[in-house]
């Protein structure tokens, strides 16, 4: 049975850090010392499949998720399943479409693509989820292109790895989007939003920035997520593992761990 609840950090966060096979290792150690169990596989590399998942199992991090190129996805979608059955992992997620399919008619196109890529997945035990920025909330006759996805798409085909710092940058509520799709979001991505004294919109470690995380942990737990990924673009010069270890101890302070 899945765990329940169970916070991961996003190999994406530390990617500067993860360009070759000892650099991966020594980043999961240091993430397997703040306490995380699981990780998210994106943004690393070059590096062979086998050789990550050897290096998860040595410090006994779980891949829970990763993200991957849409082209891949369309062309190279038996290697994929072949490399996340190497991480013995099930939830797969394209991180960003090409900005061809940010449109009403890209929408249309990648709701046609999408349904035979995950049927196979499907075949395999694998799930397909659909990562959001922002501009998936511009508007079209009056929905969102990210509304339209959810309903265009039944949840068996596509799930929602939303992420709470993207919700907010795009005018949306993250604790309404998470009820929203309530049992279709096996992952999650926590990350906090700041505002500078120049009213700039900047990432933050969770707990640091302004988003309501008692009431996003809330919704979360009601509405069936499994993994919780710390994620953080950026960090503004802090050491990208002290940020980590920053969300990891104020989840921890918040009752998720």
């Amino acid at each position: 049975m899945t765990p329940q609840h169970v916070v991961g950090a996003q190999l994406y966060t530390v990617r500067e850090h993860c360009k070759d096979l000892e650099g991966l290792r020594q980043s999961l150690r240091k993430i397997a010392d703040i306490g995380y169990t699981a990780v998210q596989v994106s943004g690393v590399g070059p590096i062979e499949p086998q050789a990550i998942a050897d290096a998860a199992q040595e410090t006994g991090l779980k891949i829970v998720a990763t993200h991957s190129g849409w082209n891949r996805f369309l062309n190279d979608l038996d290697a994929l399943i072949a490399e996340h059955k190497t991480f013995r992992c099930r939830h797969l997620a394209v991180g960003m479409l090409p900005k061809e399919y940010h449109s009403l008619e890209g929408l249309k196109r990648f709701e046609e693509e999408v349904i035979p890529v995950s049927e196979r997945l499907a075949a395999e035990g694998m799930t397909f989820s659909y990562h959001n920025h922002s501009h998936e909330f511009v508007r079209y006759g009056g929905k969102t292109w990210l509304e339209m996805l959810y309903e265009d798409v039944a949840s068996s085909h596509v799930k929602a790895e939303l992420d709470t710092y993207w919700v907010q940058h795009g005018g949306g509520d993250p604790v309404q989007w998470i009820c929203r799709c309530a049992g279709r979001q096996p992952v999650l991505h926590l990350k906090d939003m700041a505002v500078t004294e120049e009213r700039q919109q900047r990432f933050a470690e969770v707990g640091e920035g302004n988003l309501n995380w008692n009431a996003i942990l809330q919704a979360a737990r009601e509405s069936g997520v499994d993994w919780f990924m710390v994620e953080q673009d950026q960090t503004y010069g802090r050491d990208p593992f002290e940020s980590l270890a920053i969300s990891y101890r104020n989840l921890t302070a918040l009752g998720l761990s």
